[in-house]
């Protein structure tokens, strides 16, 4: 009988190879099983941006894996319980998270079950819809400068109207207010819609709203686009300037991320990163996200984290010095 020794350096050599291959790289044997059985991606409510690129994202997922994507929008209960339900998951991939930045400004408002910083592994940042600056035809500005004069001549006679306390055009519109010094009064709404038909009616003459809610005004001629919040020009509207032209600095939106529970292996993330810019990437999806009012991005799962931190240092602070509260 060999000694022992002898056999493990007879055999050492291939059996150490193949572990070697095992150990160093156990997330790529991971991610080439992945996934074996259906996807659950939570979302918001149906009709959202989030919800629709959950949608596109799903068929997309479902044609390159072989597996379903359940899609599972949330109408009620906000980021909070959607979120709260992805951090708590298991952390295998099956259980995903595309939602807008409610989940991370959220939290700056009211307390919430998980940490955006740190209870999820970031995958891309998937859509940006930027805000129009628009106003009632009867008020007598036709771009930013002009606004900003008119609003110093008389302080506090605009009304501005948004969607409600804390939403995407309240933020823009107090960080617009923050820079130029001038003294708009917040008048919120219930809604997006409601909002609008204050603006139609005279009950209010500003607002930063949704592209997806005043593009058909604008287009109508019921009310006028100044600029976008956006740093850059939007495709809806390549002819608007933005309000970073005249107020350097200014940016503001609304971004969709992609999100998986913390601890979710790397080599998962990676190929669930790799698949949605394939899908962002088509110039059918492109054209449908356009349709919405959003612009297709993507990211790395490190830019989507940088914006998040980013975008969590900035509004706080705004909603700081406004004293802005969410009863």
């Amino acid at each position: 009988m060999k000694p022992l020794i002898k056999i493990v350096e007879t055999i050492a050599p291939s059996v150490l190879c193949v572990l070697c291959v095992l150990c160093a790289a156990p997330g790529v044997l991971i991610a080439q099983d992945y996934p074996v059985r259906p996807l659950r991606i939570v979302t918001g409510a149906p009709g959202s941006t989030a919800e629709f690129a959950a949608r596109m994202l799903g068929q997309g997922f479902s044609d390159a894996f072989g597996q379903s994507a359940v899609i599972d929008p949330r109408a009620t209960g906000g980021a909070t319980i959607f979120g709260e339900i992805v951090a708590r998951a298991a952390p295998d991939g099956y259980t995903l998270l595309i939602i807008g930045s409610t989940l991370w400004l959220g939290p700056l408002f009211r307390r919430a079950p998980f940490d955006p910083l740190k209870d999820f592994s970031y995958i891309a940042s998937l859509t940006d819809s930027p805000n129009i600056l628009v106003v009632t035809p009867s008020l007598p500005v036709h771009n930013v400068r002009e606004l900003i004069a008119y609003a110093k001549a008389k302080p506090r006679a605009l009304n501005y109207s948004t969607s409600g306390t804390g939403a995407s055009p309240h933020l823009a519109a107090e960080l617009f207010k923050s820079m130029t010094g001038t003294d708009i009064t917040h008048v919120p709404y219930k809604g997006a819609g409601a909002s609008v038909i204050a603006l139609m009616s005279g009950e209010a003459q500003v607002s930063f709203a949704s592209a997806a809610s005043v593009t058909a005004q604008i287009n109508a001629g019921k009310l006028r686009a100044l600029a976008v919040t956006g740093a850059k020009p939007y495709s809806v509207f390549p002819d608007l300037p933005t309000i970073a032209a005249t107020v350097p600095g200014y940016e503001a939106g609304a971004a969709t991320g992609f999100f998986a529970p913390a601890r979710t292996p790397a080599a998962i993330i990676n190929r669930l990163n790799r698949e949605a810019l394939r899908i962002l990437a088509r110039p059918d999806v492109k054209a449908k996200f356009l349709n919405t009012g959003a612009e297709a991005t993507g990211s790395t799962p490190q830019q989507l984290a940088k914006l998040v931190s980013a975008d969590t240092a900035k509004w706080s602070k705004v909603i700081r010095d406004a004293g802005i509260r969410v009863e």
